[in-house]
């Protein structure tokens, strides 16, 4: 079974999700076997490196309300974050461009540690505060994911896989993705947001 997922660092349900369909892989039977792919997304491609406002500011911005609203929504996102295990800090996040992180990603996947990854990734964003669009910082997350630091670094500065995270893309504009987490499951069943677990298990059962 293949799962391609398209997904965005710097977006809270994606981590979300990947916890739910991982609770549903879990409670496959024994033997079955799962593939997962990642793919990039870029939620705002022309973000800049970093973005120096805080992330309630931002958000009221980007949705046209006030900043209590905004920090209620972010704290929404934090507690169902937390009801899957996760820490998350959102309010101390330091978004930014993902472009790079997308690279590093199938720099990673390139090398068998794709999955490893995104969850160095996500976690060092979500829950600890690192600047996404930041290559230094990136290049700094690589050990995490069995990779060194100097040669994440070296790709970095180029444009090594630039036309990977593209071509991810350019499949998403043709399947009609429009929001992320999305998830297709060997390349029939669609599934947008980060469902309920029994929403995967049903999914990955009918996979």
């Amino acid at each position: 079974m293949k799962i391609e997922i398209w997904s965005d660092v710097v977006c809270p349900w994606c981590y979300i999700g990947k916890r739910r369909l991982e609770r549903a892989l879990a409670g496959l039977p024994a033997g079955s076997q799962a593939e997962v792919v990642w793919r990039s997304f870029e939620l705002d491609p022309g973000a800049p490196r970093e973005r120096m406002v805080p992330p309630a500011e931002h958000l009221a911005h980007k949705y046209g309300v006030g900043l209590p609203e905004a920090r209620t929504m972010i704290t929404r996102v934090a507690d169902a974050a937390k009801q899957e295990g996760l820490a998350c800090r959102l309010e101390e996040a330091r978004s930014g461009n993902t472009f790079d992180a997308h690279r590093l990603e199938h720099f990673a996947a390139a090398r068998g540690a794709g999955d490893r990854a995104v969850e160095v990734l996500m976690d060092a964003y979500f829950c600890k505060g690192v600047p996404v669009g930041d290559r230094a910082a990136l290049a700094a997350l690589a050990p995490a994911m069995g990779l060194g630091e100097a040669e994440a670094r070296t790709m970095l500065e180029s444009d090594a896989y630039a036309d990977a995270v593209r071509a991810d893309e350019a499949e998403a504009g043709r399947l009609g993705i429009s929001g992320v987490p999305f998830f297709v499951i060997d390349g029939k069943e669609h599934i947008s947001g980060a469902q309920p677990v029994e929403v995967f298990a049903q999914a990955l059962r009918r996979g």
